[in-house]
């Protein structure tokens, strides 16, 4: 199967547990492919600066459900890198994990601090708050452009909007 989809990812903790719900599609897609969610009952402490280590245990378990090569990019709710130096956050972390087999996008509601040399501010709809986007695998700009066109009218793309209720379900 050629890897064509992409699989969007979003973790919600609640207070005994987090879910974890992705959802593939193609770019052009209006409404997934499908939808995948898991329940992760250990979930770490929050730790300030390591948001990662809490959020990977609940992406690698759900990545579990799906064949990567079926995959051409994953998209996370986080940023890619947390410094201009290229220090890894959640979605660098996240392009280790899986051996660097797939490229990994992040798209951030805020900016990092020290980050606008590796993150590409795109704005949508009327808003006037950008998404911030990054990634690795892959050229950055490409990866902004295909956030911009996703469908949707607003500043979050309808997908991303499916995928946030999904994982507060």
């Amino acid at each position: 199967m050629n890897a064509t989809f992409v699989l969007a990812i979003d973790v919600y903790y609640h207070e005994d547990h987090a879910k974890v719900a992705g959802v593939l599609f193609d770019w052009a897609d209006t409404v997934p492919h499908s939808t995948l969610t898991t329940i992760v009952s250990e979930v770490a402490p929050y730790e300030p600066g390591q948001f990662y280590k809490r959020e990977m245990p609940c992406i690698l378990a759900l990545l579990k459900q799906i064949d990567l090569k079926t995959l051409a990019a994953i998209l996370v709710d986080s940023h890619v890198f947390v410094s201009n130096e290229k220090d890894y956050g959640l979605g660098g972390h996240l392009w280790v994990a899986i051996d660097k087999a797939i490229p990994v996008i992040g798209v951030a509601k805020r900016s990092f601090r020290d980050t606008e040399k590796v993150t590409i501010p795109i704005r949508r709809g009327q808003s006037a708050n950008p998404l911030y986007v990054s990634a690795v695998g892959m050229d950055a700009q490409e990866a902004a452009r295909l956030v911009k066109e996703m469908d949707g009218a607003y500043r979050i793309p309808n997908l991303l909007k499916t995928l946030d209720q999904l994982s507060r379900s």
